[in-house]
């Protein structure tokens, strides 16, 4: 009778589990980026005191693309980079 509970799973695995966690992270960690950014340096947001500025001067804000930036990692890339990880875990890519 076996009674291990926990079993040990082979390096090639854990290393990709390792960068299936790295990657997901990734988009999260931009946003979470931008978002103190936009803290820490409130002057760089130009929508507290938008005198005299055009559209684009309010919409593209660095602290707003980087979170932008983000989200768009997160959807576009991440998630079929993710898929194609666990796909080549499951031995099926």
């Amino acid at each position: 009778m076996n009674t291990h509970i926990l079993r040990e799973l082979p390096v090639e695995r854990a290393r990709t589990r390792i960068r299936v966690r790295v990657v997901s992270m990734l988009a999260p960690l931009t946003v979470t980026a931008g978002i103190v950014w936009a803290f820490v340096q409130p002057y760089r947001l130009t929508l507290l005191h938008p005198y005299g500025q055009g559209f684009w001067w309010l919409a593209i804000e660095p602290p707003l693309l980087v979170c932008f930036a983000g989200v768009v990692f997160g959807y576009f890339v991440a998630r079929p980079l993710i898929a194609d990880l666990e796909g080549q875990d499951d031995g099926t890519a």
